[in-house]
């Protein structure tokens, strides 16, 4: 906590005042505490000369013992120590600057900078960890050349790891041994990493398109080497897909990855030396599920992509963070897009945008994908400046073409390689490249918000006219829009699905346009923003007739997913406004009841599809359709809605699941994995019924399951099936899987989205389990998270219980973990998008964690919840 948290500004951007070529970093770790001795060649940079000698080190948390330039003892009355870092005076313009910092990081509880996790020292330094460690400008335009000497105890740490490579390693005496690591490429501090540690590991090699051999490694700690395997596979495909898609080869002889146990985020790409959460590479059968597979594929591919796109070239500061994250996002949707079902993985990079990113853009933290400020940089690490900053790097490779788009890249990490640079100079270079005018395109880096297109359609005379026109609600800040440049994919087909225009990318410039398409025989049906071409709302009132047409024949998955879902959300709709009116609940419609028989009765043959295209819309995707959320509406409207397709299609949808039923022999593949999801939306549908076949059936896929997929399917089956079948099992998972934190996170969840009992006294006791690790952020999301997100009935239920459970680990945490509590404040602060008495109970909440002294992190988020709308 800062007394007076000082927010930062974009356009108060200076230059570094002085310039760190090499930094020389030894490590000499004991028990309770590490010493860190910094030695950094420094120089005037040309920019600031004549700008003083005043220079400002970030530090935090940190015992210093000495400082020293060119090993002169820094005095008194030239040097100024604070909470946050220190200042220096009266400096020459070249100078060695040595500084020697004790850190202790098993009391480190923020994990950020160099901590323990489990028996493994690691760091993680992006965004400023590395002001834990030493003093330092830590900013990501402080490009340095690092050495780094790590020495420790031989016995306890026995593998000791720093970025680039090992050139020299030897004994220390006394029991002790040391390592040294030289990174030939100048880098940020944030990229920084170490890692000391008793570990297990994999061995591989990857020989690159030139003929080089990379050495590759997994740390992990002994006992869980069995469960890298797929990260390795995958890091291999990585490799492989960048050199095949971005001529891409990597620059090192060696590629590391470490996976630990506490980690804030998913993932970190230092350079040479990745660190992850066990959870991005953990992927075994019997303990994974087929996302969790295609999660850690897609991670491990992200952090990779890195190396050129946020290593090579990194962002000038962190305003520009989705420099680096958009684009590599965007890299590692093609690689997911590649190595999947394309259909359904862009299918699933829609619905994270729908249904996380549109409502954090209509919330009180909306912001740019260029953030214009922040208090604490931790928290714009959000879904904004990650999914919709790849959204933006899609819409430009769709207006470019893909191999077009794929050489503007190149040019950029050509053109900057080795810099720290701004989004306006990735978009410039994709201009110089491409010949594109992104002139109007800058709006959508510079301003929150989801555009909402209006489309309405016409015919008369063989000519089709589509209107199509735009506006951008006011978000915190911003009351007033520009016009926003929009690509839209467009297609026609006839009656019998026939192609009469194929697809087109049009682009909507101004606040209205019409569109016009001639020479038709009769009135076609349109597919407009097709695949999600712009991270827009869309409002189209089709017919019924249409929409059952393009879910029936559309050549665009999206469209398809998408036609589903305008059907279901017909009825959802209705039945929502039934239940607050008090009246009875709709039946299913013609459209929908015509539209699912056919996709039944003529399945597409990628069975993920099919799934997706069973799936009624979430529950956010539902109240984001109305001006205020009731959530007992909503989740009233869902179930109906569910039953009523169980009910109508019992038969077809039990010869489904039988169609679809385990088999032995785990296979992660497209085909294996679709089947996999078909027939566990089958056993939900079944569920709906309550019959004793149902419960029956869950608990036998339960036993000969020897997947976790099968296995989370039956127990997803048996979730609002109270009874001693559902108990039974839950026990046997919790003793079969009581050594595997990752498959205990699975049952903490289960426990807090079972809504029958006292959930909130549920997830009360749980927390108070000795065995529960408050230390540890995947349990903490599995088990708060997974209340929140997972039961909205217990979160919000009237006594407010649900609400003052989550303030309550809000503060909490935030006495030593301010990112976790800050996420968690997050879940409170969009409180006014719900109806009463949901609104006042969480605005209430969220007060209360207000009235207390807060981290600069959770302040930023509780304050933003709180303030007055003045957009």
């Amino acid at each position: 906590m800062t007394v007076n948290p000082q927010r930062k500004y974009r356009d108060d951007y200076q230059a570094p005042i002085y310039r760190i070529d090499r930094v020389e970093l030894d490590f000499d770790i004991r028990d309770g505490a590490t010493r860190v001795t910094a030695r950094h060649s420094v120089r005037r940079n040309p920019q600031r000369i004549g700008d003083g000698g005043r220079w400002w080190l970030d530090g935090r948390d940190l015992r210093l013992l000495s400082i020293a330039v060119d090993d002169e003892p820094v005095t008194d009355d030239a040097l100024e120590v604070t909470d946050t870092g220190l200042w220096l005076d009266d400096l020459p313009d070249r100078f060695t600057l040595t500084v020697v910092t004790e850190i202790d990081p098993d009391s480190n509880l923020s994990l950020e900078g160099l901590y323990r996790s489990g028996s493994i020292l690691c760091t993680q330094c992006e965004a400023t960890g590395f002001s834990r460690i030493t003093y330092f400008p830590d900013r990501p335009d402080v490009m340095s050349r690092y050495t780094t000497r790590v020495e420790a105890d031989a016995a306890r740490y026995p593998v000791l790891l720093s970025n680039g490579n090992c050139i020299e390693s030897g004994e220390a005496g006394e029991g002790r041994h040391y390592a040294v690591y030289e990174d030939p490429f100048a880098k940020p501090c944030y990229l920084f990493a170490l890692v000391a540690g008793d570990l297990g590991v994999i061995r591989d090699v990857f020989t690159t398109t030139s003929g080089r051999e990379v050495a590759l490694a997994l740390y992990t700690e002994h006992g869980n080497e069995d469960q890298c395997h797929h990260a390795m596979a995958s890091l291999k495909d990585a490799m492989a897909w960048d050199e095949a898609t971005y001529g891409l080869e990597y620059d090192l002889d060696s590629f590391v990855i470490v996976a630990v146990g506490s980690f804030n985020m998913g993932a970190m790409e230092n350079k040479s030396l990745n660190i992850f959460n066990t959870a991005c590479i953990f992927a075994h059968p019997e303990m994974a599920t087929d996302g969790d597979f295609a999660r850690v594929r897609d991670v491990v591919a992200h952090e990779y992509f890195h190396n050129y796109t946020g290593n090579r070239v990194t962002c000038r500061d962190w305003f520009q963070l989705s420099l680096k994250e958009g684009l590599t996002v965007y890299r590692e949707h093609q690689f997911a897009i590649d190595h999947g079902s394309p259909g359904v993985t862009r299918i699933e990079q829609v619905r994270m945008i729908r249904d996380v990113q549109f409502p954090e853009d209509a919330g009180p933290r909306a912001h740019p994908v260029r953030p214009e400020s922040y208090v604490e940089m931790n928290n714009f690490y959000t879904i904004t400046v990650y999914e919709k900053g790849a959204e933006l790097i899609r819409m430009m490779a769709q207006m470019a073409g893909r191999e077009a788009f794929t050489k503007a890249v190149r040019h950029y990490l050509d053109k900057y390689d080795g810099q720290a640079v701004t989004i306006e100079d990735f978009v410039l270079a994709i201009e110089e490249s491409t010949g594109l005018d992104l002139a109007q395109f800058r709006h959508w880096y510079a301003f929150a918000g989801t555009p909402r297109l209006h489309v309405r359609s016409s015919f008369d005379r063989g000519r089709l006219s589509l209107e199509m026109a735009q506006a951008t609600p006011a978000t915190p800040g911003q009351a007033n829009k520009p016009h926003f440049d929009i690509p839209i994919s467009v297609a026609l087909f006839d009656e019998a699905g026939s192609v009469l225009r194929a697809p087109e990318i049009v682009r909507l410039t101004e606040q209205r346009a019409t569109f016009f398409f001639d020479d038709l025989e009769s009135e076609p049906t349109v597919s407009v923003l097709r695949g999600l071409t712009a991270p827009v709302r869309l409002e189209f009132d089709q017919p019924p007739d249409a929409l059952v047409q393009l879910m029936a024949y559309d050549s665009d998955p999206v469209s398809r997913w998408d036609a589903a879902q305008s059907l279901y959300m017909a009825t959802l709709a209705a039945a929502v406004t039934a239940y607050q009116n008090g009246e009875g609940m709709p039946a299913l419609g013609d459209g929908m009841i015509t539209a699912i028989a056919a996709l039944l009765s003529e399945p597409p043959d990628d069975r993920a599809l099919l799934a997706e295209m069973l799936t009624v819309p979430s529950t956010t995707q539902i109240g984001e359709a109305f001006d205020a959320i009731d959530v007992a509406a909503v989740e009233a409207a869902r179930r109906h809605v569910k039953h009523e397709i169980a009910v109508r299609f019992a038969d077809e949808i039990d010869r489904l699941a039988d169609d679809h039923a385990p088999r032995p022999g785990y296979v992660f593949d497209q085909e294996s994995a679709g089947r996999r999801r078909v027939f566990a939306i089958a056993l939900d549908y079944l569920a709906c019924l309550d019959t004793p076949a149902i419960r029956e059936r869950a608990h036998r896929v339960y036993d000969a399951a020897d997947n976790m997929t099968d296995r989370m399917a039956a127990l997803n089956t048996l979730q609002d099936l109270p009874g001693d079948d559902r108990d039974a099992v839950r026990a046997d998972f919790a003793r079969r899987f009581a050594d595997y934190a990752l498959v205990m996170d699975k049952w903490l969840r289960l426990q807090a989205a079972t809504e029958d009992g006292d959930a909130v006294a549920r997830v009360r006791d749980l927390l108070g389990d000795a065995r529960f690790d408050f230390n540890n952020p995947n349990r903490v999301r599995a088990l708060v998270g997974g209340f929140v997100r997972g039961n909205p009935l217990g979160f919000h239920r009237q006594d407010r219980a649900g609400y003052a459970l989550v303030a309550d680990e809000i503060l909490r945490l935030d006495r030593f973990n301010p990112q976790l509590a800050a996420a968690l404040a997050g879940l409170l602060a969009p409180w006014r998008r719900y109806a009463e008495p949901y609104a006042s109970g969480m605005r209430d909440a969220l007060a209360r964690v207000s009235e207390t002294d807060l981290s600069d992190n959770t302040r930023e988020i509780v304050d933003a919840g709180l303030a007055v709308e003045t957009a």
